[in-house]
């Protein structure tokens, strides 16, 4: 069963707050407030976000590569390089 399955409540969860931390970023912009509320909003929904993207990266890592005892070496080098190419589209 994939991590993502198995923890879908949890994910769904964080998932919900960041919805409602981007719906008060429209709000406050909506709401012509000051430039340093906006900021701060929008600091809070990123640190959501990576929160969310560290949990699943997190898990994805102990499952697919370090924890791979009975997954064989060319599927566990190929979970690594997806892993790579999504931090690359990530960090961009």
């Amino acid at each position: 069963m994939a991590h993502t399955v198995k923890d879908e409540e949890k994910l769904l969860s964080r998932v919900r707050r960041i919805r409602g931390q981007v719906e008060a970023i429209e709000r406050a912009l909506k709401e012509k407030r000051e430039c340093e509320e906006v900021l701060h909003v929008i600091a809070a929904c990123r640190g959501a976000l990576n929160g969310l993207m560290a949990e699943v990266l997190d898990d994805h890592l102990r499952l697919h590569i370090v924890d791979a005892d009975e997954i064989p070496k060319a599927k566990r080098s190929k979970a690594a390089g997806e892993l790579m190419d999504i931090l690359r589209t990530y960090l961009k």
